[in-house]
């Protein structure tokens, strides 16, 4: 695993995962540019990366993304872990993409648990038995968290349908489900059936810093 690069960046250990490019996108939108304000050192999954020694200390439950920030909210360094987390955190240092209000706040918040206790569990689901090579293996799983995955789509199709983002206004909650939305041929959906889930992911897409932060490059 790379050892940090300066005293002054925020280290990024990640992969481009919906849960890496997630951060990488807040990163970018909170004004932190990669190479001056950020570093991404990669944690290839596939190679087993997570499970070293040295990025356990760091993520605990040996899931990336990471982050180690030299300079938290005392002044000293501090290691998040958990994309949820790290989008709440970096929220919170920059005063950015979360309301101050409370109303505001839980707006966010309750999309913000949505993705991480829903859309990312089933379409990761589907991610893991659409890959299996035997029918017999991956027929029930497929069907039962496409099938969910689909309904996910369904409630977000109508959100988006009466507000522009899922809250008043972009927020982080936008960049965790955009994620795993970036993801919707793998997970065997077409954005054509969900149209105002097609014109929110077109529109956010475009945004430079939702570019840059999907063109980091990790491999």
């Amino acid at each position: 695993m790379a050892t940090p690069k300066s005293n002054n960046v925020i280290d990024v250990y990640s992969w481009p995962t919906p849960n890496g490019h997630k951060v990488h996108i807040m990163l970018e939108e909170c004004g932190y540019r990669l190479g001056r304000d950020w570093i991404a050192h990669p944690i290839d999954i596939g190679a087993g990366d997570q499970f070293a020694p040295e990025f356990l200390k760091i993520s605990p439950n040996n899931k990336i993304p990471a982050i180690v920030d030299p300079i938290g909210p005392d002044g000293k360094s501090i290691n998040v872990f958990e994309s949820g987390a790290i989008l709440l955190y970096l929220a919170s240092k920059t005063g950015k993409f979360l309301p101050q209000s409370t109303r505001g706040k839980f707006e966010v918040l309750q999309w913000l648990m949505f993705q991480m206790g829903g859309f990312g569990p089933a379409p990761g689901q589907v991610h893991h038995f659409v890959a299996l090579d035997h029918e017999e293996d991956r027929r029930y799983g497929l069907n039962r968290f496409l099938s969910e995955t689909r309904r996910l789509y369904k409630v977000m199709n109508a959100r988006l349908g009466e507000q522009q983002y899922f809250a008043k206004a972009l927020s982080i909650a936008d960049f965790a489900i955009l994620g795993w939305v970036w993801r919707h041929p793998r997970h065997q959906i077409s954005l054509d059936d969900y149209p105002n889930v097609k014109r929110w992911y077109e529109e956010l897409m475009a945004r430079p810093a939702v570019k840059k932060g999907f063109e980091v490059k990790l491999r």
